[in-house]
């Protein structure tokens, strides 16, 4: 396996994940390593956790290779992960969830198919013909196979799955879309995707494995999450269908969000 040159940037959001943060973080550099990636970065960002997340991050962390960074409130997975993302400095970005469900060593295939593709985005899809689920709760697993097939519809996407947290983009793209995406928690992967499709770049799907390990059979999803997230991805079609949002300028956008705080 030939060592990937490009530097990457790996930006991990995590909300009260004390427990095993730190732990965490070394099997990512230790996955990282052993799949030929060299050069990069991991960014914890602490979603305004209450129990220690950021502290446990720091013990860690190390100049230049990982560095830990805390919101002073909880606001949601994707203010988060734009939060952390203006400290990314690699040729691309990892999106990859703290609590390792998805294995950091699935990041080889994910920057393999992205090569073979020439690829803007590449995200892991539970829907994949190749995808291994272990311990997924049927429930869930119920409402994740709706809830994207009316995604598929409602957007005319191809997308089979907008909602698996390991995603990869070059950076660039990133700096394109991200200043245009509003929505901060559960709906913030379908807003970051369409917008992404809606202009034009090419999204390629990845198989994973999922190891499903959250002490909770639903994990965190609570009914009002799943009823927020549907308000949600319908203001989302509204805004790419009827107002045009996402087509204004970055200055326009700015505006709108001045005075905003992390």
């Amino acid at each position: 396996m030939q060592d990937f040159q490009e530097k990457i940037s790996i930006l991990m959001p995590a909300y009260n994940e004390a427990g095993h943060i730190g732990k965490n973080v070394l099997e990512t550099q230790k996955s990282l390593e052993e799949i030929g990636v060299k050069n990069y970065e991991i960014i914890v960002i602490d979603d305004g956790s209450q129990d220690g997340t950021y502290e446990a991050a720091l013990k860690v962390s190390k100049d230049g290779v990982v560095l830990a960074k805390k919101a002073r409130k909880n606001h949601g997975k994707g203010r988060a992960l734009r939060y952390g993302f203006r400290f990314a400095t690699g040729d691309h970005v990892v999106f990859l969830d703290s609590d390792l469900d998805l294995h950091p060593r699935q990041i080889r295939l994910l920057l393999d198919i992205m090569r073979e593709n020439d690829a803007d985005i590449v995200v892991g899809s539970k829907r994949h013909a190749a995808s291994v689920l272990q311990r997924y709760p049927k429930r869930r697993r119920i409402i994740s196979y709706f809830y994207n097939l009316i995604v598929r519809i409602l957007f005319a996407s191809k997308i089979s799955d907008t909602q698996t947290g390991l995603k990869l983009f070059k950076k660039k793209v990133l700096d394109d879309i991200f200043h245009r995406v509003l929505v901060k928690r559960f709906a913030f992967d379908v807003e970051l995707l369409m917008v992404a499709h809606h202009l034009g770049y090419k999204i390629v799907d990845a198989p994973v494995v999922l190891d499903f390990n959250r002490p909770h059979r639903m994990g965190r999803v609570r009914v009002r999450d799943i009823l927020r997230t549907w308000q949600d991805t319908l203001a989302v079609f509204y805004r790419l269908y009827w107002k045009k949002t996402y087509l204004k300028s970055r200055s326009r956008f700015s505006r709108n969000q001045e005075g905003a705080k992390e």
